[in-house]
């Protein structure tokens, strides 16, 4: 898949509403190094009082949270499920996501845009973020 420009996406009103309304978010591809950027943007919000469900295929535990092997596997309510994977990976996370029946926002990390996934979701009743760090994002309104 080339980079695409997202054509589905949340505008600043939208996200600052996500982030205010929103307090459970399952983090696929949470890692337990503290280099990566998905450890820095998981730490950042479990710190400013979010639930974050880590999804990660070989840890129990990042941070103190319990891990999960896959968003199916959560037995809790996912508001936002965050995607830190290569942007072929977010149609099966869409999915996923849909087969739920509970997840409110798909939203994809800085340089992660697939508007395939992205049509699926709002098709399918949940709002999108594309292309948007959610660190960033809620450092810019609540920090």
């Amino acid at each position: 898949m080339e980079c695409e420009f997202p054509t589905i996406n949340a505008n600043s009103e939208e996200i600052q509403t996500i982030l205010q309304k929103y307090k459970n978010i399952a983090i696929v591809g949470a890692s337990p190094n503290p280099q990566k950027d998905s450890h820095k943007v998981t730490k950042y919000m479990i710190e400013a009082g979010y639930n974050v469900f880590p999804i990660y295929p070989k840890e129990d535990e990042i941070l103190g949270q319990k891990v999960y092997r896959s968003l199916l596997e959560i037995p809790h309510k996912v508001d936002i499920v965050v995607v830190f994977r290569k942007p072929q990976a977010v149609l099966a996370v869409a999915e996923a996501a849909i087969k739920r029946g509970d997840v409110d926002v798909l939203w994809t990390q800085l340089g992660i845009v697939n508007n395939e996934a992205a049509k699926l979701a709002e098709e399918n009743g949940i709002k999108v973020v594309q292309n948007h760090c959610i660190k960033i994002e809620h450092a810019r309104y609540f920090g």
